[in-house]
């Protein structure tokens, strides 16, 4: 058994991110300012967006949509119910209602004719889920939104560096990423909506700072008017440009940190081939290239004769941390009493929620970390 624990994730921060955060802290201006305009230009040439805007947290990024689409009572949207708790919430919030679908059993992503079967009259948006790295089949989802006239935003909270059909994700339509320490980059905590709809471009960034006209950084007058004029009520979801100084930092190194975690998945799939009991997740046969920023396998609870659970804590003991992404929403507590969907509902969702676990990836990991987690694994299964 190895000697210090191992955690799931650990963010990888190196010399320069702490100097370009220093720089910020010694330069007298640390809330949104000159550093979180370049971020967001930076972001745009990476990802190739027409526009984006930086944000406290991905789930402030989808709050601002509801709110941009005014998405309120009556309306319905589709997304699936494996996925973090933050977007059934946010919809709930709004006054619509969560319509979840069902998952493909391996790749953990959402089809188009899933989607197409639980559109209604009162559909107004739909937000696929990009699952730990890979890319859902959006030319598709793409397709069927535009016949229907309905919103598509992709989470994108997954799919940093993730590309599909030789495109970085987010350079299509409407997607939000996530900067929260586990991500591929990190802000300590942040988000980015990008889009290439200037209506909802134009909103999101008034709506992120209490409604007011202009940004809270503007590149002319380097600060923002004093005359600015509130245009509508806002929130408070600007991103700091200490913040801003980090994701830069990161999202240089992105290419390198993404190559590291390819190269240890690899080296989890080769060695997990032998165990019966553990299933990782199927890698998407179409053109797309993954990120690895999560992974995933299955527990065979029957074969293994241990609950998830039970093997999660087993690891523990054994000094290797995990994760688990996610619970279905549609099975915890608040969601089965207002909305009362039955178990049995969603087969595919509910099989993997009970079996699914997130082993170590993070790009500071060694390969003998890797095996470390591949003996610990034989060692419970064995016992």
């Amino acid at each position: 058994m190895r000697e210090a624990f191992l955690p799931f994730s650990r963010p990888s921060i190196t010399a320069d991110d702490i100097a370009a955060v220093s720089d910020v802290l010694r330069s007298g201006w640390i809330t949104t300012g000159p550093r979180t305009a370049s971020f967001e230009s930076e972001f745009c040439t990476r990802v190739g967006c027409r526009g984006a805007v930086s944000l406290a947290s991905a789930t402030a990024g989808m709050h601002l949509l509801m709110k941009a689409l005014d998405i309120g009572a009556r309306d319905e949207v589709i997304t699936p119910s494996m996925t973090w708790v933050s977007t059934p919430n946010l919809i709930v919030l709004a006054g619509a209602t969560p319509v979840f679908v069902d998952i493909d059993r391996d790749t953990l992503m959402v089809s188009p004719a899933q989607i197409e079967a639980a559109m209604t009259d009162r559909t107004r948006l739909i937000v696929p889920v990009h699952f730990a790295g890979a890319a859902v089949d959006m030319r598709p989802i793409r397709q069927l939104a535009a016949d229907k006239s309905v919103f598509l935003a992709e989470d994108a909270a997954h799919a940093m560096g993730t590309s599909y059909m030789d495109e970085p994700v987010g350079r299509e339509g409407t997607a939000i990423f996530s900067f929260h320490p586990i991500k591929n980059i990190t802000t300590g905590e942040g988000g980015m909506f990008t889009s290439d709809d200037r209506f909802v471009l134009d909103r999101i960034r008034r709506l992120k700072f209490h409604g007011i006209g202009v940004d809270a950084f503007d590149r002319r007058g380097q600060g923002r008017s004093p005359q600015a004029e509130v245009l509508e009520p806002g929130f408070k979801y600007n991103m700091p440009d200490m913040l801003a100084a980090l994701g830069s930092s990161q999202l240089a190194r992105l290419p390198q940190m993404n190559k590291k975690r390819a190269t240890l998945a690899a080296l989890y799939l080769e060695r997990l081939a032998e165990i019966d009991e553990i299933l990782p997740l199927k890698v998407p046969a179409y053109n797309m290239a993954h990120s690895w920023h999560l992974f995933i396998v299955r527990l065979d609870i029957e074969k293994a004769r241990l609950s998830r659970d039970e093997f999660m804590e087993e690891l523990k003991n054994r000094n290797i941390g995990t994760g688990l992404h996610f619970r279905a929403v549609h099975l915890q507590q608040y969601y089965v009493q207002a909305m009362g969907i039955p178990r049995g509902t969603l087969p595919n969702t509910e099989w993997n929620s009970d079996r699914i676990c997130s082993l170590p990836l993070f790009p500071d990991m060694t390969e003998d970390d890797v095996v470390d987690v591949v003996d610990a694994i034989k060692d419970v299964l064995k016992r």
